[in-house]
């Protein structure tokens, strides 16, 4: 039987205080909508719905690139209301519809199966997602009668007493055959505190028309955890990487510190990588093996391949190779092609670079839209001068040269295979292979300078008296 999903992320979040809609905030890297899309891909749904309303556009545009469709909802009435968006789109569909709420990251594909799997095999026309909560405040309370049966879920602003000390709750997810189902959407009516279309009186409609409703208990009732708030972003966003590193320390890898490690979801690594206090690998970052990273390493979106180690330092969009060492206090910005065993050391700036294997820029320097060969030695303090105020312009440094401390390159500049270049030189035309380029002023020693400073000192002092 064919299956369709409609995920309800139409509101604004008001409780988040903040412009960008709440679907869209980001959990261990990924926006949480992106979590419960791929949860209802992967148990089964052949398409995704998923209704917008506050900052269409911009959910529309994350949606959209996830594969799934997108209705609006204008003005927000209520989710039965937003679910009701979704009756064209779903015109002529025949199956079963889940429906979810687009801020539930922690939602499990296994449970939305068994959930399916329960509406089928019961033959209800709606099976309600449920939990039971130590502390239900917040949530709707399943309301159900002497045999068990489900009578009506109750809000919390429109309980009783006695309904609000119920502690199983409504999940807010749904499995409907789409038989009568927006015909029965339409029954609805918005006599209630709020005003709003609750999706959840449907299933007053369903059983006085005398329509089987059963239910599903959750396992586990974090899965249900909704995000209202800046708080319950943070607490989602534990759990999931909790369970990233979890899932990391089972196949092989050493986190020495899991509270203080922070690694998103989408990352992979290798086998026998240690990952030191304060490390965190962002995006789409693929580690190899036997890495060693931190304390205080950052990735985000790069490439390191095995045996690398990388220390207080920050890797940005960029690729590092096999044994290569960077840090402590360096920074790769985006465009770095960093080959195998090259050390990249202290308070190193590298941007848009490739540095060939075996090559070594070990302290103090900066290096920009360079190309620099395999085996050269690059001095402490040495400069790449790119930029001439209008365009950015390159330096090319051949197998094998070597650079002495504190020099300028003025580019466009090459430095010749096996060359070298002298301590403190400012470099502005080609160096030829094996060459040596020196290119600074002529030293003058001044004798006697301590004897005429202190005798201009004493002169200056009785000039102001």
């Amino acid at each position: 039987m064919a299956l369709a999903a409609v995920i309800l992320a139409a509101g604004k979040g008001t409780r988040m205080k903040s412009r960008r809609p709440k679907v869209l905030h980001q959990v261990a890297g990924q926006p949480m909508v992106s979590y419960v899309l791929e949860a209802v891909r992967e148990a089964g749904a052949q398409r995704v719905i998923v209704v917008t309303g506050y900052g269409h556009e911009a959910v529309a545009s994350v949606v959209g690139e996830l594969g799934g469709e997108v209705v609006v909802q204008e003005p927000q009435l209520g989710t039965a209301h937003a679910l009701l968006q979704a009756d064209r789109a779903l015109a002529g569909f025949r199956g079963d519809v889940v429906v979810v709420c687009g801020d539930t990251p922690l939602l499990r594909a296994e449970t939305l199966t068994r959930l399916v799997v329960q509406r089928r095999s019961s033959g209800a026309a709606a099976t309600v997602l449920t939990a039971f909560v130590d502390d239900p405040r917040g949530y709707g309370r399943v309301v159900r009668d002497s045999s068990g049966r489900i009578v009506r879920i109750v809000e919390q602003t429109d309980g009783l007493p006695e309904e609000l000390a119920i502690r199983e709750i409504n999940a807010g997810v749904f499995c409907f055959s789409t038989k009568g189902l927006f015909s029965a959407l339409r029954e609805i009516s918005c006599e209630n505190r709020q005003g709003e279309y609750y999706l959840t009186d449907i299933l007053a409609v369903y059983i006085q028309s005398g329509r089987l409703i059963t239910s599903y208990l959750a396992e586990d009732p974090a899965e249900i955890y909704g995000i209202n708030d800046r708080r319950q972003l943070a607490e989602a966003e534990r759990l999931i990487r909790l369970s990233v590193l979890n899932d990391l320390m089972d196949a092989g890898v050493t986190v020495v510190d899991p509270a203080s490690t922070y690694i998103d979801r989408q990352v992979r690594i290798g086998s026998d990588t240690v990952l030191h206090p304060l490390t965190l690998i962002e995006g789409a970052s693929v580690v190899g093996a036997e890495c060693e990273l931190g304390p205080g390493a950052r990735l985000v979106n790069s490439r390191l391949g095995d045996r690398v180690s990388v220390q207080y330092s920050v890797v940005a969009d960029s690729s590092i190779g096999d044994g290569s060492k960077v840090g402590p206090f360096a920074y790769l910005r985006p465009g770095c092609e960093i080959g195998a065993g090259v050390k990249i050391g202290d308070f190193v700036e590298i941007k848009k670079s490739a540095v060939g294997p075996g090559s070594k820029v070990p302290h103090l320097s900066y290096v920009g839209d360079a190309v620099i060969g395999k085996n050269v030695n690059v001095g402490a303090g040495t400069i790449t001068c790119n930029y001439d105020g209008e365009k950015k312009w390159t330096t090319v440094i051949e197998d094998g040269a070597f650079i002495g401390s504190n020099t300028n390159l003025v580019a466009p500049v090459t430095v010749g295979r096996g060359a070298y270049i002298g301590a403190g030189s400012t470099i502005r035309r080609d160096v030829p292979p094996g060459a040596l380029g020196v290119a600074r002023s002529e030293q003058k020693n001044i004798p006697n300078w301590e004897i005429l400073k202190k005798k201009r000192k004493k002169k200056e002092m009785k000039e102001t008296t």
